[in-house]
């Protein structure tokens, strides 16, 4: 077998009556044995396993399931545990039993292409009782009364029915009833939005504040301060007014001297030598008044 450069070269086949050298031989995948290109398939060497991999399903009598065999297991015992486990008597009639027209009398079996639902009922009946008079459908379902509009819509028109017992003018209970629910849903939101406003113009008034005297403290828009006495520049109203009071009011008390007054706004701290001017920068800028 095989040759003097390669001794392994090839196999014999595992038929007793062939026996062949085969230099590419086939091995079975259910026997794991080797065989020539004459024997490979399963018929041709009746290899013992070649339903290892069959799928076998008996339908069980007392349930109408699909019970498979197991390959190398006794069929009684697949049969036993199935009986034991899984079998469930009560299943043979939702497999078996087929769906019929549910009209009196007709035997007509409800398949996917006579089958159609009515409208009204939507119950499922045959082509011959497709319609309403045919199968004597009750027609479409009422609404529910635990409604609370169809309540009230019943009870309105009951009321309107009945003679004598309400003046013409008056208004159904249910209209009655609606309106003021209305109104009062609507009250409850004006009020809400007034109370809205009301919080926005505040949080509105205080960042406006806020803004004023953080703007003031560092001097408006980014001015300096002049001294109106001898023209010395400052960068804030507190060195401003330390100035005049170490500088010019010492001056003013000596003879021939004069007395520099420098009034501060209370909102932004700026100073104003003329207090005609304090009372115009509040009133512009401040929003307040001259009486205030």
């Amino acid at each position: 077998m095989g040759t003097p450069e390669f001794p392994n070269l090839g196999k014999h086949c595992a038929v007793d009556d062939c026996k062949q050298i085969d230099f590419l031989p086939f091995t079975c995948d259910r026997c794991n044995l080797v065989f020539c290109l004459e024997h490979r398939s399963y018929i041709k060497h009746n290899c013992p396993k070649a339903d290892r991999q069959d799928v076998t399903v008996v339908i069980c009598p007392l349930c109408a399931k699909g019970v498979r065999l197991i390959p190398d297991e006794d069929p009684n015992i697949t049969w036993d545990t199935h009986v034991n486990t899984d079998c469930d008597p009560s299943n043979y009639e939702k497999v078996t039993k087929k769906k019929k027209c549910p009209v009196p009398g007709c035997k007509e079996i409800l398949t996917f292409s006579n089958t159609l639902k009515c409208r009204d009922c939507l119950v499922d009946h045959c082509l011959k009782h497709r319609f309403g008079p045919d199968h004597k459908c009750p027609g479409p379902k009422k609404p529910e009364s635990n409604f609370p509009f169809m309540g009230l819509l019943n009870r309105s028109r009951k009321e309107e029915q009945r003679p004598n017992k309400a003046p013409a003018t008056s208004s159904p209970k249910w209209a009655t009833n609606f309106l003021n629910a209305a109104s009062s849903v609507r009250a409850s939101a004006e009020a809400s939005m007034m109370k809205l406003s009301n919080e926005i113009s505040q949080k509105w008034q205080i960042a406006k504040d806020s803004v004023g005297q953080s703007s003031g403290n560092s001097g408006r828009n980014g001015e300096i301060e002049e001294c109106p006495q001898c023209g010395a520049k400052f960068s804030s109203v507190t060195t401003l007014v330390e100035h005049v009071e170490k500088v010019h009011e010492r001056d003013g008390n000596r003879p021939g001297g004069k007395k520099v007054t420098v009034d501060v706004c209370p909102k932004c701290s700026r100073g104003f030598r003329d207090p005609v001017a304090l009372v115009e920068h509040v009133e512009r800028d401040h929003g307040g008044t001259s009486r205030a």
